[in-house]
């Protein structure tokens, strides 16, 4: 692998974050419990991680800040505009995924 400096991979971490937070604004259809699945981890999970990376710069912010950032809204619109009920294949699919 090309050697960057670490200023640069910043750079690039922060455009695939962003490209990857484009794209799931994209795909609203795609439910967070369809990426916890298949892939254990949802919007929500990305708010946590941003948060805790705040945190570890200094940097103060709620969940709700974090979970914002994740969304482009907040979180609670974001819910009742997009959120579906999760249905019954999806919630034995969580459960197996779990085990």
């Amino acid at each position: 692998m090309t050697e960057i400096s670490s200023e640069r991979q910043d750079k690039l971490d922060a455009a695939a974050f962003r490209r990857l937070l484009a794209h799931l604004d994209a795909r609203k259809d795609v439910q967070n419990i369809d990426l916890m699945i298949l892939a254990n981890f949802c919007r929500n999970c990305l708010g946590e991680w941003y948060r805790d990376a705040a945190e570890a710069e200094g940097i103060e912010m709620s969940k709700d800040e974090a979970r914002e950032r994740v969304y482009g809204m907040p979180y609670s619109d974001w819910k009742q505009k997009h959120q579906q009920p999760a249905t019954p294949e999806q919630l034995a699919a969580f459960k197996a995924a779990k085990s």
